[in-house]
């Protein structure tokens, strides 16, 4: 599995956010300078994570974007799940995949373990806690 460049931008787009104050809107033209990501590419991105309720999005001349709930409640495992889909190794682990060889699969359990870690280091820290260090 590799994260795309889509993944890295809203990782990047959230941690702006989450150094704007409690509330504040950035506007894409802002997060965009900023950041170096193209706006149009980043519309899109906020777009699913706002499908995702991880931001919050108003339109107008005084709009722009915040995060939909506070940094040390958003981890690395909700926005890449909100841009790539459910997080699985293999398509035999994604959720509700229905695997004819899961329960002879000697590779199945592996990777599930593997998955598991990945998963657990993704959601160790916070978006709060990365802005820590």
């Amino acid at each position: 599995m590799q994260i795309t460049r889509q993944s890295e931008y809203a990782i990047r787009t959230m941690l702006e956010l989450a150094q704007a104050t409690s509330g504040e809107l950035l506007s894409a033209r802002y997060i965009s300078e900023r950041q170096d990501i193209p706006e149009d590419f980043l519309k899109k991105t906020v777009k699913l994570l706002a499908m995702a309720d991880l931001v919050v999005t108003q339109r107008g001349p005084s709009g722009g974007v915040r995060l939909a709930r506070p940094a040390d409640q958003i981890n690395l495992a909700d926005i890449i799940a909100a841009v790539e889909g459910p997080i699985a190794l293999n398509q035999c682990l994604s959720p509700g995949y229905d695997c004819p060889n899961q329960l002879t699969c000697p590779v199945s359990r592996n990777l599930a373990r593997a998955q598991q870690a990945m998963l657990k280091e993704l959601r160790r820290e916070s978006l709060a806690d990365m802005l820590k260090h």
